[in-house]
């Protein structure tokens, strides 16, 4: 690493993500100077692909994260330098390791030699002369310990003894923090390792709370397999005074003394029978148990969480996407039905542009019972505004008011009405928020939810976005994530999903707009007022008369906004303004009108590509053109679908295994998803139900608003649990034979997602909550076998869904 007083060059930050990426440094460089510059992940993914290279979205919100932490590494590298620099103690051997480290954590072992630390026991024994000690006796194993001890004795070392501890304290400080060493026995630990986790004494039985955690009381699984929502579960519990959790370096104990051994070998220590070799093999044990076995343990424990938290941060953005994606039952006049049984079913009918037209409050359910006065309310809702859907929330007695929903159907043949269970998560957040009182002031709070479950099912992602991402309730263990990466990576999702569809400039909320590239929230209050009082946009252009909406701000958001029935007839597509010359020559070219060429799928088709390409805009430009000409506006969302629940089937008692069923997929976790068949409790779909073939990842198979028909495999009324299954050759009670028979690789037991077989189990109890672990029936021996060695001590693991609505779905409390 070092030539004199010369360091090797070290890989730039663009470099380093370029190799992790497999693109060129020339594209990443592109897409770091446009992001520096104050462009958006959208802007640069959707305009800017001809100096990127064609990145697209999730390479660049991959590049975005890396560039974050290698520039937090940079400075803390910078940092670290400056310290040792100002301790006189930096040479260019260590400088040159110092920016050789590629990872925070192998910093900080460089460093850690350096770091200013309290008032250490090796620091008083060198204060009192004893380091000479440890080297001779480091040096020389040959020498007595005792005897050479004797010769370091003084008023402030009362007696060889003293002394030697005080050598032990500095070779034992000096051994734990070699980096080299330290470092290659975190990996070791990481890849032998396993998280072991016991029940506490006096939480055995009869403790309701920790019951929850009852699949952890005698726990054991390697590092490397566990999945996030256990290592967050059995943190919960230790958290909880449940649990208590260990961290064992190795899985077979017989190999404890090997750790010893590797230690020994790198500082230069062996049993040889000398006078010292003892003295110093006791110092390596001490080092060991005392000093590093503790350090890997904290250092593998915030791994894994972080690990976890990468995981269940994931898996919350996936669901989010889905969410917000999920296919728009367009402008069509829509009854919302908030259901309720005490305090009656809140109902709001808002027109095509989601306008509020009427309200009222029907008692169909208990006490009241007003079945009949609520079926003429509705009706007459219905007819007075034209109701073409019925949107119904999906929480308590939604499957009661669904079947008054029906009655107003069936009763109304000639209104022609669809009825849509929606999911009311994050309904009653934003009918208390500020901007919810802003918007609908002279409606109650109450009302204020039946217009958002009407509003979304118009328009999910419209609606949506009032609602903060993480009171949607699609994520698991989110009270237990790092509040800034999750906000950081929802507000992602929420950006990318919002300015995929592109947004209406005339109608769009603050909100809505406010998600659009380029646009921060004073800006988008500030064109909504401007909206107001000076009516709708002509032209994309005009949004330069809106105040403080610079030319920076024009470029980042124009693309995304579109205006219907303008004054430019390309301002309803995706092309931007600034390749509106390009656009004009395609016209020219097809000699066609730009309305007759807008929608004219032959005649596009028919021109090349190449010849509209300039000096500014490239190949990947003019064929986003082309096909925004072809289908200005489009929405990459599916076509809107809803399921048909079954005649007769309104109450987990109506069930029976072998059923068929229609039904939607409302979550996805990592175990398998959760699909709602009409009867108010969902139904789990285990990973190993989902197909013939190995599924590495649900959403390989479904997300979350898919319509799917599914097999009941099993129904656990007093549990309320549905096991389900997409292979619907699947036999009822086969379902383990079935599951084991992948390849062994989904082997297990129901309940359990640790292999992904067997059974497919039931969501289980509730056990956090809102977004607690949940257990699933046991099942099966859980047999692993990892190279050779079979596990078959273990209790199968817990399914653990911690997903908010699926869990009130599934009938939790």
């Amino acid at each position: 690493m070092v030539t004199g007083s010369v360091l090797t060059p070290q890989p730039s930050v663009e470099q380093r993500i370029a190799d992790e990426l497999g693109v060129r440094q020339h594209q990443v460089a592109a897409a770091v100077g446009l992001l520096d510059d104050g462009s958006t992940v959208p802007f640069v993914a959707r305009y800017r692909k001809e100096a990127t290279g064609g990145l697209d979205d999730a390479q660049l919100r991959t590049l975005e994260e890396r560039l974050r932490y290698l520039r937090e590494l940079e400075e803390r590298r910078t940092a670290v330098l400056d310290e040792i620099r100002k301790q006189g103690k930096l040479t260019p051997e260590l400088e040159a390791r110092i920016h050789a480290a590629e990872s925070k954590a192998r910093l900080e072992d460089v460093y850690l030699p350096y770091k200013p630390k309290r008032r250490t026991k090796a620091m008083i024994a060198r204060e009192q002369g004893l380091e000479p000690l440890a080297d001779a006796l480091l040096a020389d194993p040959t020498l007595d310990p005792t005897e050479t001890a004797q010769g370091y004795v003084t008023d402030e070392v009362a007696d060889a003894a003293a002394a030697l501890e005080g050598a032990r304290s500095i070779l034992v400080e000096r051994f734990s923090e070699e980096p080299d060493l330290i470092g290659g026995l975190r990996e070791r630990m990481w890849s032998r390792g396993v998280l072991v986790s016991k029940v506490r004494a006096g939480k055995e039985t009869g403790d309701v709370a920790a019951a929850k955690f009852a699949d952890y009381f005698d726990f054991s699984e390697p590092f490397t397999t566990l999945p996030s929502h256990r290592i967050l579960a059995v943190f919960r519990g230790e958290k909880e005074e449940v649990l208590d959790v260990t961290l064992e370096p190795d899985a077979d104990p017989e190999n404890a003394g090997d750790w010893e051994t590797l230690i020994a070998a790198h500082v230069g220590v062996s049993q040889q029978g000398r006078a010292a070799d003892e003295w110093l093999a006791g110092v390596v044990r001490w080092t060991w148990r005392t000093r590093i076995l503790l350090h890997l343990g904290i250092d593998i424990r915030v791994r894994l969480r972080t690990a976890a938290e990468e995981g269940a941060i994931a898996v919350f953005a996936s669901n989010l996407r889905d969410l917000l994606l999920a296919a728009p039952a367009g402008t069509r006049a829509t009854m919302g039905l908030d259901p309720g049984l005490r305090t009656g079913v809140k109902v709001a009918v808002v027109d095509a542009t989601g306008k509020v037209v009427a309200k009222d409050t029907i008692y169909p359910h208990e006490p009241r019972k007003d079945w009949n006065g609520a079926l003429v309310t509705l009706t007459k809702l219905a007819t007075a505004h034209d109701v073409e859907l019925i949107a119904i929330g999906n929480g308590t007695a939604s499957r009661e008011t669904d079947a008054l929903a029906g009655e107003l159907v069936a009763m109304n043949p000639g209104l022609k009405m669809t009825k849509v269970m929606v999911s009311e998560a994050g309904a009653s957040v934003y009918s208390a928020s500020a901007y919810a009182s802003a918007e609908l002031p002279d409606l109650d709070v109450s009302i204020r939810g039946a217009v958002s479950i009407a509003r979304r099912l118009q328009d999910p992602l419209a609606e949506l976005v009032k609602i903060d991402p993480k009171s949607i309730g699609v994520g698991q263990y989110q009270h237990d994530l790092p509040e800034s990466s999750l906000s950081r990576s929802l507000d992602a999702v929420v950006e990318d999903c919002v300015n995929a569809v592109g947004v209406d400039l005339n109608s769009a909320s603050a909100p809505l707009l406010r998600r659009v590239s380029g646009i921060s929230e004073s800006l988008a209050a500030a064109i909504v007022s401007h909206r107001d009082a000076n009516g709708p946009f002509r032209t994309r252009t005009a949004l330069s008369d809106v105040p403080r909406l610079g030319p920076k701000a024009f470029e980042q958001c124009a693309g995304f906004l579109r205006i219907r029935g303008g004054d430019e007839p390309l301002d309803i597509s995706g092309v931007h303004p600034e390749a509106y010359p390009v656009a004009r020559r395609i016209v020219e070219a097809s000699k066609l009108s730009i309305d007759e060429l807008i929608g004219n799928t032959t005649k596009i088709k028919s021109l090349q590509p190449q010849r509209f390409v300039d000096t500014r805009f490239g190949l990947p430009t003019v064929t986003d053109i082309l096909a925004e000409l072809e289908k200005p506006g489009r929405d990459p969302r599916p076509a809107f679908r809803t399921a048909t629940f079954a005649e007769g089937v309104h109450k987990i008692a109506d069930l029976r295994p072998g059923m068929v069923l229609e039904g939607v997929v409302t979550n996805v976790a990592a175990f398998g998803a959760f699909v709602d068949v009409g009867v108010h409790q969902d139904g789990l779909v285990h990973v190993s139900a989902m197909s013939s073939q190995f599924v590495s990842d649900p959403r390989e198979v479904v997300k979350s608003g898919d319509v799917v028909k599914v097999k009941v495999l099993d129904v656990d009324e007093a549990r309320k649990r549905i096991s389900l299954t997409l292979r619907l050759d699947d036999e009822p009670g086969k379902a383990a034979q079935r599951g084991g028979g992948q390849g062994g690789r989904q082997g297990g037991g129901q309940g359990g997602d640790r292999n992904r077989g067997g059974k497919p189990g039931g969501q289980g109890r509730d056990g956090q909550g809102r977004d607690g672990q949940n257990r699933g029936k046991g099942g099966g021996q859980n047999r692993q076998n990892r190279g050779g060695q079979r596990r078959q001590d273990q209790k199968p693991a817990p399914l653990n869904n911690a997903m908010a609505d699926a869990l009130k779905r599934a009938g939790f409390k």
